[in-house]
């Protein structure tokens, strides 16, 4: 388990999660109270880079947990998605 909060992912690691995680880069963007609160609009995050812009200054941001099994991810939103790693 990585706490990303204590020890902040790296680009090249938000970059890899992008790769292996199936959908859409805006999916790893956490829509909660703290991105309305920043007045963001998830439109303007629907490419790689302006996820990762995003989650490099904002890391709170990140959806949560990502489940990572070799090279692929999930989202582990429901917990059952995790049954699709295995």
């Amino acid at each position: 388990m990585v706490q990303y909060l204590k020890t902040p992912l790296s680009r090249s690691d938000l970059e890899r999660f992008l790769e292996m995680l199936p959908g859409e880069p805006a999916e790893l963007v956490r829509e909660d109270n703290h991105f309305k609160q920043l007045g963001l609009d998830i439109g303007d995050y629907q490419s790689s880079d302006a996820v990762i812009d995003l989650l490099m200054e904002h890391p709170k941001l990140m959806q949560r947990p990502v489940v990572v099994r070799g090279d692929r991810a999930v989202i582990a939103r429901p917990s059952e998605l995790v049954e699709e790693l295995l």
